[in-house]
């Protein structure tokens, strides 16, 4: 018996086919496709996420012979798309986290809201991506897209399109900023004061709960057998925070994607002043009785894809990103990077916070940049880490760092050196894919309980990254007397319109 695991990120597809004890036996990774339309908008077709997933799924399951035992589905969060209640069909097109067309709603829910109470009940902060301000986005451009509808996350679409029932899980149903994680339910008051119904929302039930089965047995041609049931797995993030190892306090994930998340563990209790003022998020785990607390660097990978397209004619490949960086001396450059190509995130949230390069010369060289680069990363990478145990949310003992950018060893290397903190790096493949199988697997009855499941990932042992101390004096320096003092002004600066 195989678990099956779908992964609908920013950038890419994927499905994976595990064996029970975790050993992955199929992957298949397509590219997710986003599209820009004459507003500057940002899209994806749902049409064309469903092809693409029905591919992967085809291409895992045929070439293996395994009974899939049930189906964990992982998605980004804060994207998704207004469905017909009756019918299924799409009423908008996917809504991704990173499309700003909602700025000004969001700026409007901010005079509504008492951002303490709200936070309290949902773990957020108001923000633009939130499927709260979509949702007002669509009702105020078409009257009519909201009635009779549902909002679905594009994990709760996905379950939806292999079981035709509706449904969600708590990590997702949080990031509308319309979810009381407090409570486990709908806000119904605050969803009404705007004029919405909360028929708009799905029953929201914990992670890995099973929505429904393979409807049909038009499902055969893609390797699946009707009956075989569904879950929502949740947030990409807490699946592979799960999958690494990092539910213990103190114990934490570092998710290295086009984002960055700093993801922990710890049990369920009423959020504080303190946790607000952290400027971290903090939802339900996907494990019961727990909660998380994460933050987020906006543009950490998304700032390495940036570089790499403006230097070079060629897209510049990752294998000649790290030869370039082979070529360059491993000590500080001195240079200051503020990863703010999408705005800030925790501990000091702002959409209008802009990246910047400071402390360059003639003398520095393309490896000199990308160093730098990926030094601003772990910079903010530190500030999030200090924020946590300052704020006496956590103290981290353990950062296991998972996701595309670990296959750059020079970057965990700058990571470990900046936070003075060994990394480890498991060896699992594809962290997010394997948390979204055992979350499925244990809400589906595959897995007897907590237990079972942390003896099936315990055996991973992973890379350590070990801080150079010469290097870590150096950063350290450079971090408390350039890049915090320094950012404060470039925020100020870039509060005003100009």
């Amino acid at each position: 018996m195989s678990l099956l695991a779908i992964d609908i990120g920013t950038t890419h597809i994927k499905a994976g086919l595990f064996k029970q004890d975790g050993e992955l036996l199929q992957l298949a990774i397509y590219q997710n496709k986003s599209y820009q339309n004459e507003q500057g908008y940002f899209y994806y077709k749902p049409d064309e996420i469903w092809d693409t997933v029905t591919k992967a799924i085809k291409h895992v399951t045929t070439s293996q012979n395994e009974n899939v035992s049930c189906i964990g589905i992982t998605s980004m969060a804060e994207s998704g798309l207004v469905i017909d209640s009756e019918t299924g069909s799409f009423r908008s097109e996917v809504i991704p986290w990173f499309d700003r067309r909602t700025e000004r709603i969001s700026s409007q829910i901010e005079k509504e809201v008492n951002p303490l109470e709200h936070f309290q009940k949902t773990g957020l902060r108001n923000n633009y991506k939130h499927g709260l301000a979509k949702l007002l986005w669509l009702k105020q451009h078409n009257s009519d897209a909201l009635r009779g509808a549902k909002w679905l996350s594009t994990s709760d679409f996905i379950a939806y399109m292999l079981t035709g029932k509706m449904g969600t899980d708590y990590t997702l149903a949080a990031r509308t900023f319309s979810f009381r994680i407090d409570q486990k339910n709908w806000d119904v008051p605050w969803i009404r004061h705007f004029g919405l119904h909360e028929s708009l929302f799905p029953e929201a039930r914990p992670s890995g709960t099973k929505v429904g089965e393979i409807a049909s047995d038009d499902f055969d041609k893609i390797g699946l057998k009707k009956g075989i049931p569904v879950a929502v797995s949740g947030h990409d993030h807490i699946c592979a925070a799960l999958a690494v190892g990092a539910v213990k306090p103190g114990f934490v994930s570092d998710s290295v994607g086009t984002a960055e998340t700093l993801v922990g563990a710890f049990n369920e209790r009423a959020l504080t002043l303190k946790d607000y003022e952290s400027g971290l998020n903090f939802g339900c785990h996907a494990l019961p009785n727990t909660f998380f607390w994460m933050g987020a660097i906006q543009s950490s990978g998304g700032s390495v894809e940036w570089l790499r397209d403006l230097l070079s004619t060629d897209v510049l490949s990752y294998e000649d990103i790290v030869a370039v960086l082979d070529e360059t001396p491993k000590h500080p450059t001195g240079i200051l990077y503020y990863p703010y190509l999408a705005g800030s995130g925790s501990p000091y949230a702002d959409s209008n916070a802009k990246g910047a390069f400071i402390g360059l010369t003639s003398r520095h060289g393309k490896g000199d940049l990308i160093r730098a680069l990926l030094e601003g990363t772990a910079y903010e990478f530190e500030h999030m880490k200090q924020a946590v145990e300052s704020y006496g949310i956590a103290k981290i003992s353990k950062i296991f760092a998972a996701g595309g950018g670990t296959k750059n060893h020079h970057w965990m290397q700058i990571k470990a050196d900046v936070s003075n903190c060994s990394l480890t790096i498991p060896s699992i493949q594809e962290a997010t894919l394997l948390g979204a199988a055992i979350i499925a697997g244990l809400g589906c009855g595959i897995y007897k309980d907590e237990k079972e499941i942390a003896r099936t990932l315990s055996r991973d042992k992973g890379v350590e990254i070990i801080p150079n101390e010469e290097n870590h004096l150096k950063y350290r320096k450079l971090f408390e007397d350039g890049y915090l003092p320094l950012q404060k002004p470039l925020r100020s600066f870039y509060q005003k319109e100009w």
